[in-house]
């Protein structure tokens, strides 16, 4: 029998975002729109399964061109996860990271962790923010405040990110419960994560044309001229967005 559970938390969640977060979201939006506007790049990064919220801004028919995925399979599911989950806590990644992608002071460094409890993203905004990037963080702050850091200034990341974004989401992820069950099922961080991230970007289009831009936007590549139309822009952003190089 199917069970309407998972949807009606979904709407709920939706709805608990939309209201709560409409403030914080409209102010990402605006630091995004100030950068982009300025020929900056859109920096974001996700470890485990928030890796995906990182990958849904990156290369979407639909989304912003100027965007940089910091994404690593190592420190994904895409690596077995008795790795890549110890990698997760390991010190000095993101200074590597950080090296690598050359984020640009003034800049915006969105870190998409759930927890945001281990080193990785946590480093990620310390060393974003001593080299001049806004650091905003999608987190759940139910669950980051019932858990312990595992950084050694025993900090989480929305202790230490310039904006933070909560994704409303309960302790452990899972939003429905059964009989006899002692964790929950049926996660939201992605659902969450998607929505939130979607939402900037609509902001941020809208910013454009309401100053009489054009706003770097993705066509899909399956209409008619689309390629085209990407490969023009994408010229732009040659060398600062990692994965089109």
């Amino acid at each position: 029998m199917r069970s309407p559970a998972y949807y009606e938390a979904a709407i709920r969640l939706l709805g608990e975002i939309h209201k709560s977060q409409g403030g914080a979201i409209d102010r990402a939006t605006d630091l995004i729109f100030a950068s982009l506007a300025a020929d900056g790049v859109l920096h974001l990064f996700g470890s485990g399964h928030s890796h995906l919220v990182a990958e849904e801004a990156f290369h979407r028919a639909g989304g912003l061109v100027p965007v940089n995925a910091m994404t690593e399979p190592f420190l994904t599911p895409l690596t077995p996860p008795r790795k890549s989950g110890r990698l997760e806590r390991l010190s000095g990644i993101a200074a590597i990271l950080l090296d690598y992608h050359e984020p640009r002071p003034g800049e915006v460094l969105v870190i998409i962790s759930n927890a945001g409890i281990n080193p990785v993203s946590v480093e990620l905004a310390l060393e974003g923010k001593v080299r001049g990037l806004t650091v905003i963080a999608i987190t759940s702050l139910h669950h980051a405040r019932a858990v312990a850091s595992r950084h050694a200034s025993g900090k989480r990341l929305f202790e230490v990110a310039d904006l933070v974004i909560d994704n409303c989401g309960e302790a452990g992820d899972g939003a429905v419960s059964f009989p006899g069950l002692a964790g929950k099922v049926g996660p939201t961080s992605l659902l969450a994560g998607a929505f939130i991230v979607n939402s900037i970007v609509c902001g941020v289009v809208d910013r454009f044309v309401a100053q009489g831009l054009q706003p770097p936007i993705y066509l899909s590549a399956n209409l008619p001229g689309g390629d085209e139309h990407n490969r023009r822009l994408e010229t732009k952003y040659r060398g600062r967005i990692k994965l089109l190089s």
